[in-house]
């Protein structure tokens, strides 16, 4: 990443909209936004090939409430919220804390809640060294673009699912898997 040229773009961005770059205000803007930019497009491994053995395992494995943040691909501002995600193992579970890793990983760059949703159940259901029977995700966020633009809804909150294996055929598992997710207990 050009980080020079990044910070040159957001200066030039400043000025045609008539701001004074070198204010005290905006005077570092630049470098922070290129830093902020650059931060949130650069990958990170998910480390999805930690798995343990758990043959006496039957039920659903389930993260709730991991945080994310990521930048709409569609307006370059950011939309943040909470992922909820669950899968039902097969003989093997993978390390819990590898469920946010894959939603973190999953959010970087400029994309869509859309997507990330489909990354994250598509990198769990068709991990083979897994190998789990379902995989379910739910992302809530809120959007900037809708806060700053358009209709201006700051209190809305956008969710997007995802299902695979089991909780596709199995209406009770797909069930099962909202209704621990909604239990705040």
């Amino acid at each position: 990443m050009d980080k020079a040229r990044a910070e040159n773009a957001v200066r030039e961005l400043l000025l045609a909209l008539d701001q004074d770059v070198a204010s005290e205000g905006l005077s570092g803007t630049p470098r922070r936004v290129a830093d902020m930019y650059i931060d949130q497009c650069t990958e990170k491994d998910a480390e999805m090939d930690r798995v343990f053995s758990e043959e006496r395992f039957g039920g659903m494995v389930i993260v709730r409430n991991i945080p994310f943040v990521s930048m709409c691909v569609h307006h370059l501002v950011h939309f943040s919220g909470q992922a909820h995600v669950g899968y039902i193992p097969r003989k093997k579970v993978l390390g819990i804390s590898k469920l946010a890793r894959l939603v973190y990983s999953s959010s970087v760059g400029f994309t869509t809640q859309e997507h990330i949703t489909n990354l994250v159940a598509e990198a769990l259901y068709d991990d083979d060294n897994l190998g789990c029977l379902g995989a379910a995700v739910v992302l809530e966020a809120q959007h900037g673009c809708m806060n700053l633009r358009g209709a201006r809804t700051l209190n809305s909150t956008t969710v997007t699912s995802e299902v695979r294996g089991v909780f596709m055929t199995v209406p009770a598992a797909r069930e099962e898997f909202l209704a621990l997710i909604r239990d705040k207990r």
